[in-house]
């Protein structure tokens, strides 16, 4: 499974476009490789350098297995076509929130993972509840990382 971005490259630099000092919409990314068995797919983006833990920047999650990607800018809405769902980032809001590191360069990690199963679950979860939901029903995964430092 691979998931990539137009937007940058695998360890490239996230245009400030998506980021708080630009118009802080959602990184458009492509999916590709999904295995046949997948029945869901569900992403993790979050910056493991933030400096009191990880913080989580956009969690959604039942996406359907035939998706080829996510546009830029999908709404920040828990409720999305095709019955996809959002979860709660650490900014406290539904959706994606752009890098916007304190200090020095931050990592954002993008995590794909293709699930045997959609959840049954609610829109507005945190990553500890994404996480647990999606526990034993893993299939695959991809990971995409990109940089940003105000």
């Amino acid at each position: 499974m691979r998931l990539e971005s137009p937007a940058f490259e695998n360890g490239g630099t996230i245009p400030a476009r998506y980021t708080c000092d630009g118009e802080d919409i959602s990184i458009p990314l492509i999916f590709a490789d999904v295995p046949a068995e997948a029945k869901s797919l569900a992403l993790i983006m979050d910056d493991p350098d933030a400096p009191m833990g990880i913080f989580v920047h956009w969690l959604i999650y039942n996406m359907p297995a035939s998706l080829e990607g996510l546009p830029e800018g999908v709404p920040n809405e828990p409720y999305l076509e095709e019955g996809i769902l959002q979860g709660v980032n650490s900014f406290g809001n539904i959706g994606y929130g752009g890098p916007c590191p304190p200090d020095g360069a931050h990592r954002y990690m993008f995590k794909l993972y293709a699930l045997d199963t959609h959840l049954d679950a609610d829109a507005g979860m945190n990553k500890q509840q994404l996480l647990a939901a999606m526990r034993g029903h893993i299939v695959d995964g991809a990971e995409l990382m990109g940089v940003y430092a105000r």
